[in-house]
């Protein structure tokens, strides 16, 4: 997916040690916009040899990220992908400061439900926003997620636990794929 010269992409089996040094760059140039909605990380997850071990392959971790020439400037993850009856995942995402607003999110967000239906097989994706993360969940209800509920002190997020907002996509009604 392409807008304007930012492209999303699936990240391959070879990418994680090609993406690791712009991502980490990504990760510390967007460190104070969002330190609001991020947990606790430490230092080594802010450079290249810690995304390098984020981003290599895992069957039940599927990366996306935006790039502008070779400039990250968003991530969606598809974490926790459980297959069998179940056949669901959990949705994360960023962008980064300079390119909110311009309805990326939501683009990239449809494209990974896409995805997870059309090549995963998916049936349900699920995401949790903080309460006060309206952006976030206005990007969810453009993209047919609806309120399933709220979990309290759901995770540690700057410095505190923090209640979250529960979304779920159901993404068909068919039986699962073998």
């Amino acid at each position: 997916m392409s807008t304007d010269h930012v492209r999303l992409s699936l990240d391959g089996p070879d990418d994680a040690a090609r993406l690791a040094e712009a991502v980490a760059d990504a990760l510390v140039r967007n460190r104070d916009h969002m330190r609001p909605w991020s947990p606790h990380r430490p230092a080594a997850f802010f450079t290249p040899e810690g995304q390098a071990v984020r981003l290599a392959p895992d069957p039940a971790v599927r990366h996306w990220h935006f790039t502008d020439g070779r400039r990250v400037v968003g991530q969606f993850t598809l974490t926790d992908i459980v297959l069998g009856p179940f056949r669901s995942a959990s949705l994360g995402y960023w962008i980064d400061a300079e390119y909110t607003g311009r309805g990326l999110a939501t683009r990239a967000v449809e494209e990974v439900c896409r995805a997870a239906r059309e090549e995963l097989g998916l049936h349900r994706i699920q995401a949790g926003t903080l309460l006060d993360n309206a952006a976030s969940q206005r990007v969810l209800a453009k993209c047919s997620f609806e309120v399933i509920g709220t979990a309290s002190r759901y995770l540690h997020i700057n410095g505190e636990w923090r209640d979250h907002r529960l979304f779920q996509r159901i993404l068909h009604n068919d039986p699962p794929m073998p």
